[in-house]
């Protein structure tokens, strides 16, 4: 990703600055604190991303040799898919997208989602079963869709 070379240390410091500023809005309603805190986290971690791919990219050598990196059609293709992908994910209820962006694009474990969630491991992965599945669903009508239009 162009310009990333910080976006993770950028995106810690905008989670510190944000948890920090909204702290004095926050209210205990019975929910762990990890939940407020990963909401925060995720719409910044979205943000720095952004500003990261939007960032120019230069560079103080010409190559001496084609690029092994994916060319424009290759990276068109893969932003039909990132769309495809996040509109399938926009169908799925507020939870269950939560728990699949948590496990599959995050990497935690059933327990560390469980317990940013407010759930068992296994109300997890059973709710991860259920998401999965209905994505396949969703994807499959799609599909079905796009032949017959």
């Amino acid at each position: 990703m162009p310009g990333a070379d910080h976006a993770a240390e950028d995106a810690a410091q905008e989670v510190c600055i944000a948890v920090l500023t909204a702290l004095p809005r926050y209210r205990d309603t019975g929910r762990p604190f990890e939940a407020f805190v990963y909401r925060i986290a995720a719409n910044k971690v979205a943000d720095v991303q952004r500003q990261a791919y939007r960032a120019p990219m230069p560079t103080d050598e010409v190559p001496d040799a084609p690029t092994t990196a994916p060319g424009p059609e290759q990276s068109a293709l893969d932003a039909a898919d990132a769309r495809a992908v996040a509109g399938l994910l926009d169908q799925l209820p507020e939870k269950l997208r939560e728990i699949i962006t948590l496990r599959v694009g995050a990497g935690l474990s059933a327990e560390e989602t469980g317990r940013a969630l407010d759930m068992t491991a296994g109300a997890v992965r059973v709710a991860q079963h259920r998401a999965m599945q209905k994505l396949k669903r969703l994807a499959a009508e799609d599909r079905n869709l796009q032949v017959t239009s």
